[in-house]
């Protein structure tokens, strides 16, 4: 029988999250990556912000480590949802690097602790949870968000696709960051609205 790598399968599949919801900002312009596309202000840029406090917090504060350039939104002194849209002067460059050094760190406390080891998490009911709790949560969320970003992009300029050379979409779109097949996919459409008519009836 094979054992089973826990750690490095939801390490893994982090992984594979986290490039993907950075690969959303490709080919698109400042205004655009920063450019609030819901009521609620959801944004490229800001989602890639917001994880990377979440890396931050979970794997590093939780587990008690440290870093010795904390981003300017990471903190309990902040203000809410500073973390979830970028202003002027922070670049892309900035908040893009800024994750990847969070994943950095994030990946050296998966490395050194145990899945069972408990991390200390005071904004949650429960104030413990352990690196395997951890790392499912953060994979859940980081999931959630890249999900967002597929929306997000898609109205910005019809872009879609899960991941370079592996987009999952139906043949209509083809290609990295495919752009819809126009004829295809309003015939698909139109055929969803009218599915969703008939059932209205």
């Amino acid at each position: 029988m094979t054992q089973t790598d826990a750690k490095g399968d939801l390490q893994h599949y982090l992984q594979n999250a986290r490039e993907a919801l950075v690969w959303k900002l490709d080919g698109l312009s400042e205004y655009s990556v920063r450019r609030p596309l819901t009521p609620t202000g959801t944004n490229l840029l800001g989602l890639v912000k917001h994880l990377s406090s979440v890396e931050l917090l979970y794997f590093v504060f939780a587990f008690g480590r440290s870093i010795d350039d904390p981003p300017a939104w990471f903190g309990p002194d902040v203000a809410p949802n500073t973390d979830k849209w970028a202003t002027s002067a922070e670049s892309r460059d900035l908040i893009v690097g800024t994750y990847k050094r969070a994943w950095q760190h994030s990946d050296a406390t998966i490395l050194s602790v145990e899945l069972e080891a408990k991390g200390f998490v005071p904004w949650l009911p429960n104030d413990q949870m352990s690196l395997h709790g951890v790392l499912v949560h953060v994979l859940a969320e980081t999931e959630r968000h890249a999900g967002h970003a597929d929306i997000v992009r898609e109205l910005i300029d019809g872009a879609v696709g899960r991941m370079p050379g592996n987009e999952q979409m139906a043949p209509g779109a083809e290609g990295e960051l495919a752009t819809r097949d126009t004829a295809w996919w309003e015939t698909y459409r139109s055929g969803v609205e009218l599915a969703a008519k008939q059932a209205d009836q």
